[in-house]
């Protein structure tokens, strides 16, 4: 089995993705050998209302649930939010919450992010918080929004220890506390692959033993980069079997709350 924690559906405003409706995906996902894949809106990220594009994408996948996991996209900083989220759960049932604190104004240590992880987590939601949504070097000119500190996001599962996040399109978290033993913060965050190296820097390596091989999940960022990429990490990772299938499916399935299935 292979479980994607980072993928998306949608449109963005300043370039053209493919794949990127449910259809679509499953069909790429299938080539791919990717079993089942967590979704979330990229138009809710630049919608004013971001609600519009979690209600797009719960018509999108509803054919497609035995295959796409719907996480939403809340901003707290508008008005009623709360009210979104309930829906989400109740009428869309998604699993859990992406953030996106650059894009919608707010930051990690704001009181109106405390109370999205507060509500979040009494749902028993994960969050997802994507570090980037796009590389600097594609982003359009008239918008400047810088990847999340991994700072800001230490302080913040250490905030919330009874929280779930998975932080996905990040780099650079050995040379944080986020990737240090013996940190000080609650094992209460997951990192995923798809910008690590496997290889040169050994990042994957180097977060398995000192995190465990219960942190580290697989993800690609479909349809913003191709899959195959992090697929080959996994194929050249100095890893054993079963920390490899850990990666794979086993940690996400655990956190989703997904029972073994046959691959």
């Amino acid at each position: 089995m292979l479980i994607d924690v980072n993928a998306y559906l949608g449109h963005w405003a300043f370039r053209q993705l493919r794949h990127n409706t449910a259809a679509a995906l499953v069909r790429l996902m299938d080539r791919k050998g990717i079993d089942l894949a967590v979704v979330s809106s990229t138009s809710a990220i630049l919608y004013k209302n971001s609600q519009a594009g979690n209600e797009e994408l719960a018509r999108d996948v509803r054919r497609y649930r035995d295959r796409l996991i719907p996480f939403a996209v809340i901003n707290p900083t508008y008005a009623d939010w709360e009210h979104d989220l309930r829906v989400c759960v109740e009428d869309f049932a998604v699993r859990g919450v992406r953030m996106y604190p650059g894009y919608h104004n707010y930051g990690l240590s704001d009181a109106c992010c405390a109370e999205l992880v507060q509500a979040a987590t009494e749902q028993d939601l994960l969050l997802s918080i994507p570090i980037r949504a796009t590389d600097s070097r594609q982003r359009h000119w008239l918008i400047d929004v810088p990847d999340v500190p991994l700072d800001d996001v230490a302080a913040l599962v250490k905030r919330h220890p009874k929280a779930k996040f998975i932080l996905v399109n990040g780099i650079g978290y050995t040379g944080s506390a986020l990737g240090r033993a013996d940190n000080g913060l609650p094992k209460n965050y997951f990192i995923e692959i798809s910008r690590l190296k496997a290889v040169l820097r050994s990042e994957i390596r180097q977060l398995l033993d000192t995190l465990g091989r219960d942190r580290v999940v697989f993800g690609t960022g479909m349809p913003f980069k191709y899959p195959d990429p992090p697929l080959v990490k996994l194929e050249v990772l100095d890893a054993t079997r079963a920390e490899k299938e850990r990666i794979r499916w086993r940690n996400a399935a655990k956190l989703l709350g997904i029972k073994a299935r046959a691959s």
